[in-house]
């Protein structure tokens, strides 16, 4: 049988931790200027991955070490 491929762009997009998979956090780079500082932070580091959508990633990265 021959080796699956992994998705590169989900392996870039990517990571897996004890809690789960983390991902970045969308909508922190533009329009700053408009949005206020409370939003700004909230928006800062990165957000975990619904285990809902684990099925789909875990199909792009078949050698990962998802759960």
């Amino acid at each position: 049988m021959p080796k699956l491929k992994t998705n590169k762009t989900a392996a870039k997009r990517f990571r897996a931790r004890a809690s789960g998979l983390k991902r970045a956090q969308a909508f922190t780079s533009h329009n700053t200027a408009k949005k206020s500082s409370k939003r700004i932070r909230q928006l800062r580091g990165s957000k975990l991955i619904d285990k809902t959508n684990w099925s789909s990633i875990k199909g792009m990265l078949p050698y990962g070490s998802i759960n």
